[in-house]
């Protein structure tokens, strides 16, 4: 059995934007501060590794939603 598709063209793209210096600050810092988490919990907390782990992963998560919902209104405004 086969199935007739009617090919699309390819749309040329525009190319993204390239990201800014102050973005890339951020991002390092907030890779930074993860990590600082990270030791905080196992070395002052003494939580052990897989609780540091996981407070660390939930955390960068949540970063990741907010960085998301505000690229998707920043998007939204153009």
């Amino acid at each position: 059995m086969t199935l007739d598709q009617d090919m699309m063209a390819e749309t040329p793209r525009r190319p993204a934007p390239p990201v800014s210096a102050g973005t890339m600050v951020a991002y390092v810092a907030a890779g930074v501060l993860l990590f600082g988490w990270f030791l905080f919990g196992l070395l002052v907390q003494r939580q052990g590794l897989v609780d540091s782990v996981g407070e660390t992963a939930g955390t960068a998560f949540g970063l990741l939603l907010v960085v998301a919902v505000v690229g998707t209104f920043r998007r939204d405004r153009r």
